[in-house]
C-alpha cells in the first residue's frame, strides 16, 4: 500500500510529467489529467514552486479574469533522465575511430590545461593543507562528494566517492591520468591514485605527499 508521503511524491512527479510533455498548463487543466481536485492539485503545484521546479505566469484574456499558467523551471530538468555520458562516449569513439588514440589523448589534455588556467588562481598564496581543502570544494561543487583528511604523517588523502565522468573514464583511462595530473599542478605536491572507481574501487582515493623543496606545502604556524 502506498504510503502518504509516497502518494504525493508520486502525484507531484506526474504533475511534472505532464507539464515536460503537454508545456505549460492551469491548475485547472492539471486537475482534469489526473483526476484530481483543483485544490488538491494547487497544494502540490504549491510545494513545487517552494522547491523552485515549477514557476507561473499570468496571462491576460480579452474576456474574463488573467490565466495562471504553471511550466516547469531550469532547475526542474535535473529530474528528468540525462544520457550525457552516452553522447560524450559516442563522440570520443568516433573521434578515436576517425583520428586515433592520440586525438582522443590530446582532448582529454586540452581539458586539464584549461581547468588548471581556470583554479591555479583560488591556489596562490596558500599552504598545502589550505590548496587541498579548496581542490575538495572544487571537486565537490562538481558532484565528486570528496573528502579529505591530515595524516600523522603530514600527508594528506582526499577521496572521491562519486564520478560523474565514470562511465567515459571506464573506457578512456587518459581521463583519470589528466585528473591526477591536475591535482599536482594545482596542489604542488606528490598525488598517487591508490584507488579508482574506473578500476572497480569504492573510491577514488589520492594520497597527497609534500614536496621536500615546496615551502609553501608547510603548515602556517
Amino acid at each position: 500500500m502506498m504510503k502518504k508521503g509516497q502518494e504525493s511524491g508520486s502525484t507531484r512527479r506526474m504533475i511534472m510529467t505532464l507539464l515536460k510533455m503537454k508545456g505549460p498548463l492551469t491548475i485547472g487543466a492539471l486537475a482534469e489529467e489526473l483526476s484530481i481536485t483543483e485544490m488538491g492539485v494547487r497544494r502540490h503545484v504549491l510545494q513545487l514552486e517552494q522547491e523552485s521546479l515549477v514557476k507561473t505566469k499570468v496571462v491576460r484574456q480579452a474576456m474574463g479574469r488573467p490565466l495562471h499558467v504553471y511550466s516547469l523551471t531550469e532547475r526542474a530538468e535535473d529530474h528528468f533522465p540525462k544520457s550525457y555520458h552516452n553522447l560524450a562516449l559516442e563522440l570520443l569513439r568516433e573521434l578515436d575511430h576517425g583520428s586515433g588514440l592520440e586525438a582522443v589523448n590530446v582532448l582529454f589534455e586540452g581539458r586539464r590545461r584549461r581547468m588548471q588556467a581556470q583554479y591555479a588562481p583560488m591556489m596562490e598564496n596558500r599552504n598545502l593543507e589550505e590548496r587541498v581543502a579548496e581542490l575538495s570544494a572544487i571537486q565537490n561543487a562538481g558532484g565528486y562528494m570528496a573528502e579529505w583528511n591530515r595524516e600523522e604523517d603530514g600527508s594528506y588523502v582526499m577521496q572521491e566517492y562519486n564520478c560523474p565522468i565514470r562511465q567515459v573514464a571506464t573506457q578512456y583511462r587518459k581521463a583519470c591520468q589528466c585528473e591526477q595530473g591536475l591535482f599536482e599542478e594545482l596542489l604542488g605536491a606528490k598525488v598517487t591514485r591508490t584507488e579508482c572507481m574506473a578500476e572497480g574501487g569504492q573510491s577514488c582515493r589520492y594520497a597527497i605527499t609534500p614536496r621536500k623543496k615546496d615551502k609553501t606545502s608547510e603548515l602556517s604556524v
